[in-house]
């Protein structure tokens, strides 16, 4: 399944996540760091759900009380509970 989150209180603005199995298929920020996203991206690929949510939902970006790999992790929660 695919779908787009929009993101909050990052600089990116949105993530395409595809989903397959219960596996990230494929992840693409829009805005941010786009070297730092797309290897986290590529980082995450294959990977279970519940593992990406586990070692991403507590990351901070300097002062803020998220982050863009948190972001994701908040995604896919979501996706979990639909």
């Amino acid at each position: 399944m695919k779908f787009t989150y929009k993101t909050n209180g990052v600089c990116s603005r949105s993530i395409d996540i595809e989903v397959e199995d219960n596996k990230v298929k494929n992840v693409s920020f829009f805005g941010g760091c786009n070297g730092n996203l797309k290897g986290i991206g590529e980082l995450v690929k294959g990977m279970n759900i519940d593992d990406v949510i586990a070692r991403l939902e507590d990351i901070k970006c300097g002062f803020k009380n998220t982050s863009c790999p948190a972001q994701l992790a908040q995604a896919l929660k979501q996706y979990k509970n639909a």
